[in-house]
């Protein structure tokens, strides 16, 4: 699986591919240490998860616990929709939108109503802003159905929620249904009230559903966060995009699909926002780094800058910071226990004495943290040795009374911690005292505004 920041889709649907490289020679962690490693943390497979660079790739990741495998190949994608209109415009059959939690997903209705003509809804859990339902019984309706997948804090999802949410307001009453595939990444993302939590701080109103058991993703035969999916009312696959980025596109074929369905969008103007756009300086950047030993390694190298993460799952280690830090990995000081999903602080200290540090090469950080506890916290970051300044800062960042620059750790989720003015390289720390702090990955940016 693989969380991308854009493909672009053409007709027929055409994937540019980035090529695999082997981990670089020069890294000294032994081969044979890191495979019995592997083989001890994963059950035996060494499994190899995806650099997430700028460009796209589609090499699956293994799927842990209840994630089956990848099923059938992505559908043939139509990026326009060969529109008639003209036809009487029928009524929208709309889907309600209250913010709420409803049921136990398929579970709780005998026999819905699947699709004939393609990939439909199976194994869900809770729903958000509607009832359970499937697109066999929105088709029926008349309506056309756009499937987002997401998970809540992949940043490449994040960034396309503005554009979701003004088509659900610009199309809901005129025959388009959205329908969110909430397909978790982490163990926590899985927890209804994470999910509850997120829909209501990006303020989604179209229907969510959460994918706990990847049954959905599985069905579709998806690989990418985000990854929207369009089915025109014979049910039928007529679009799909994979990352960020085409939202014109993307919002045209929607109309052309209303079009065909016989419904008017005459009166409702096609966006003119091409999102977020990258900084023309920005030729590379670091690849998102994850912290849980069952995602440590790549194709492209591991993770950890130290051999000693290496030498077990599960452990306490004692980490000096003594070697010269690489891009693309992140380095410890202090005691830290790896653990499947994360790193985490093992004791708790004083004066900030234990900490992660990493070289970044980008515009924007941000790192995704669960707490171990509910007790709330505070992690000091700095760059190049010193507080963030205001324009540096991303939103998440505050100031103590000392002048730090900090996050405080309420909830699970992604947080956004530096924003620059400028492309460039740059080195990152983060210090906490407490032993709830847990970090599962960071993200990292490019883009000229925003996270």
């Amino acid at each position: 699986m693989s969380k991308i920041s854009s493909i672009r889709i053409d007709i027929p649907t055409r994937i540019r591919l980035r090529r695999r490289l082997l981990p670089p020679a020069r890294f000294y962690v032994p081969v044979v240490a890191l495979i019995a490693f592997a083989a001890a943390a994963c059950g035996g497979g060494l499994s190899r998860s995806e650099s997430q660079g700028v460009g796209a790739s589609q090499t699956p990741t293994p799927q842990s616990e209840s994630q089956g495998a990848g099923a059938a190949q992505t559908p043939t994608t139509q990026s326009e929709s060969q529109g008639a209109g003209g036809a009487q415009t029928p009524t929208a059959q709309s889907v309600s939108s209250t913010v709420e939690v409803s049921g136990q997903g398929d579970a709780a209705r005998a026999e819905p109503l699947k699709n004939e003509n393609g990939p439909d809804l199976v194994g869900l859990q809770e729903w958000f802003n509607s009832d359970p339902t499937t697109i066999g019984e929105l088709v029926a309706l008349n309506r056309v159905v756009l499937v987002d997948f997401w998970t809540y804090t992949c940043i490449n999802c994040i960034r396309t929620f503005p554009f979701l949410k003004q088509w659900h307001g610009k199309y809901e009453d005129r025959g388009l249904t959205i329908l969110g595939v909430h397909s978790p990444e982490f163990e926590f993302e899985k927890v209804a009230s994470n999910v509850l939590a997120a829909v209501e701080r990006y303020e989604m109103k179209y229907p969510v559903a959460q994918d706990n058991n990847m049954a959905t993703w599985n069905a579709f035969g998806n690989r990418f966060w985000p990854a929207k999916y369009l089915f025109d009312t014979d049910g039928e696959i007529i679009y799909t995009h994979f990352g960020e980025g085409d939202y014109i596109e993307t919002e045209a074929a929607i109309r052309a699909a209303l079009e065909e369905a016989g419904y008017d969008v005459s009166d409702i103007p096609l966006g003119a926002d091409e999102g977020p756009q990258r900084d023309p300086a920005a030729r590379r950047m670091t690849r998102e780094l994850y912290g849980g030993y069952a995602r440590n390694y790549s194709y492209s190298g591991v993770y950890a800058g130290q051999p000693e993460y290496y030498e077990g799952p599960d452990r306490v280690v004692s980490y000096e910071d003594a070697v010269p830090h690489d891009d693309n990995r992140w380095y410890l000081q202090g005691e830290w226990r790896n653990e499947r999903e994360a790193i985490v602080h093992a004791r708790r200290t004083e004066s900030l004495e234990d900490y992660l540090a990493l070289k970044f090469i980008a515009r924007s950080v941000n790192v995704v943290i669960s707490p171990v506890a509910p007790e709330p916290f505070e992690v000091v970051i700095e760059i190049d040795e010193r507080p963030l300044e205001s324009n540096e800062a991303g939103g998440d960042i505050a100031w103590d009374d000392e002048g730090r620059s900090i996050i405080r750790v309420v909830e699970a989720r992604e947080y956004r911690i530096v924003e620059l003015d400028e492309f460039g390289e740059h080195e990152l720390k983060l210090s906490s005292n407490s032993p709830n702090f847990a970090i599962f990955a960071f993200t990292f940016g490019i883009n000229t505004k925003g996270a």
